[in-house]
């Protein structure tokens, strides 16, 4: 993943609510030159970055670009689509920054919902490659028939999920590897936890019957 995404020349666009660096701050607000970015918490590097502090939002950007990343590349199946993905999540978060409001959630689960519904639309475009076409991962066993057997199976594994609709591939990549709660995912997926189970139960089962006897 290219440190490039750490460079959007997009979040300089405008955003309301800009403060001016001249402007005296206002009682209870934290002067820039004072601000501790590295140690704040999301929902205040996102509240600086509203008012147009561009190294808040680069933190905060730092913390969550893996994530998103790896949230792209679950849905979309694709290293290059992945990293479009999270920067225009960033992007997105950074034009909208003002916009959040903190007492409907996490940032994070902001962000991930943000890359999820980018890399959904993203997934619906993209023609799907053939099980042939899988790529394989390197593997550092030792054993080059064990390696091989490995390579194999994650290349079957990542061809069985690309099999999957986007929005299933997404429930899978929120719920289990990022690890968010049902009620963080299913609001990441603006779906019910109902319904966010539903995805999950499909995915699992599909993905049984597409590798039963091959992953054993």
């Amino acid at each position: 993943m290219p440190n490039a995404l750490l460079s959007i020349a997009g979040w300089e666009a405008p955003i309301t609510e800009r403060s001016s660096p001249d402007a005296a701050p206002k009682a209870g607000v934290v002067p820039p030159l004072a601000r501790d970015r590295a140690a704040a918490a999301d929902a205040a590097l996102l509240g600086w970055a509203a008012a147009g502090d561009r190294l808040a939002f680069d933190q905060l950007a730092t913390r969550h670009l893996p994530a998103l990343y790896r949230i792209g590349l679950r849905i979309t199946g694709s290293a290059a689509e992945a990293e479009e993905v999270a920067q225009e999540a960033l992007l997105r978060a950074w034009r909208n920054a003002a916009r959040f409001d903190p007492a409907r959630g996490q940032v994070g689960t902001w962000l991930y919902s943000i890359a999820s519904h980018a890399a959904i639309d993203r997934a619906r475009r993209a023609t799907p490659l053939p099980l042939d076409a899988a790529p394989e991962t390197a593997d550092p066993a030792p054993d080059p028939e064990a390696a091989l057997a490995a390579r194999e199976r994650q290349a079957l594994l990542g061809a069985a999920l690309r099999e999957l609709p986007p929005r299933q591939r997404a429930a899978l990549a929120l719920s289990h590897d990022q690890g968010l709660s049902g009620a963080e995912a299913a609001a990441a997926l603006s779906i019910s936890t109902r319904a966010l189970e539903g995805l999950l139960r499909r995915a699992r089962f599909l993905l049984a019957s597409r590798l039963r006897g091959i992953l054993e």
